[in-house]
């Protein structure tokens, strides 16, 4: 079971973070790229979820299953978008996500005095502490 990669996007569609654990293929595009096409299918997917609903669904969009990668979608109330893929044996990571956003991403992103909101994260703190935090994952 296997965590390939994790993007962070902020409400604004800018990818203000990337990290890759053990991606095995290559998107063959630039990375500004491949981080507009990763938004862009998100924001499709939502959209075509919230007008396909037969009933309001208050999670909306949460993830997908490919043939061989599962795609993990977390949003936060103020708009921050958490889009972690993983091995498709990988059960659901909302509590992860969910983690990582609330001790990890606000802790030492948010609350970090000299960072700037809207700018690609640069914290080798907030990095370290991600990287303890999935490396100690069960699944992992």
């Amino acid at each position: 079971m296997t965590i390939y990669n994790l993007y962070i996007f902020d409400r604004n569609c800018s990818c203000l973070y990337y990290k890759e654990w053990t991606r095995q293929k290559e998107a063959g595009i630039p990375r500004e790229e491949e981080f507009k096409l990763m938004y862009g299918m998100i924001f499709s997917l939502k959209s075509l979820i919230s007008r396909l609903s037969i009933i309001s669904a208050k999670e909306g969009l949460v993830g997908y299953t490919a043939s061989n990668y599962k795609l993990h979608y977390f949003e936060t109330p103020t708009g921050f978008k958490f889009v972690m893929n993983t091995d498709t044996s990988v059960g659901n990571v909302q509590d992860v996500l969910r983690h990582i956003y609330a001790r990890i991403f606000v802790e030492y992103v948010v609350r970090n005095p000299v960072a700037r909101p809207g700018e690609h994260v640069d914290s080798e703190l907030f990095a370290a502490k991600l990287d303890d935090y999935i490396q100690d994952l069960s699944f992992k």
